[in-house]
């Protein structure tokens, strides 16, 4: 094994990271990218060894899915339909595992190390906010019971006082005294 180690921004890895069909996936092309390959040698090696990828491994996007993530990715807006010759297949966390068996290079490991790495990083992020998210509604609750009381004297002062209300109508000068 060579001794050089693969250093990838975290930030790049992270913003190939997107969400389709509830699971978190990175794009053929994005992981050629990161491996140094074509995509083209990439999708060949995964169709050579296609009973490694199982559909919950990877799977390859609608034309409506590939279209929205490439125009949230370009920095220009492109016409509807166009720059897309072949739909991108989407490989899971897993499928990225088994990517660096199938590629055989020691690039391809270290890449993986990287991407395992930040999707460990970002599963730990949703789990902290997910804490922090269940103790605001401890605290939430808390404060609803403690200044009940409270709430409720304000309300009582920003309801106004009802007016006396005078009579409706027209009263004729000879009937008042």
């Amino acid at each position: 094994m060579n001794d050089s180690i693969v250093r990838l921004p975290i930030k790049h890895i992270e913003n190939a990271i997107h969400v389709v069909r509830g699971e978190r996936v990175m794009l053929d092309r994005d992981l050629a990218s990161l491996y140094e390959v074509s995509t083209s040698v990439l999708n060949q090696a995964v169709k050579r060894h296609k009973d490694r990828f199982p559909a919950d491994f990877m799977f390859q996007l609608t034309f409506n899915e590939a279209q929205s993530l490439l125009l949230r990715s370009q920095t220009v807006i492109l016409k509807p339909g166009k720059h897309l010759k072949y739909r991108p297949y989407a490989f899971t966390e897993h499928g990225i595992l088994m990517l660096s068996s199938v590629l055989n290079s020691e690039r391809a490991v270290q890449v993986n190390i990287e991407i395992m790495r930040t999707f460990v990083r970002l599963r730990e992020m949703m789990r902290s906010n997910a804490e922090l998210a269940g103790k605001l509604d401890d605290l939430e609750q808390k404060y609803d019971r403690q200044f009940k009381v409270v709430f409720d004297a304000i309300r009582q002062l920003m309801t106004p006082a009802p007016a006396k209300l005078k009579p409706i109508g027209f009263r004729a000068k000879s009937l008042k005294k």
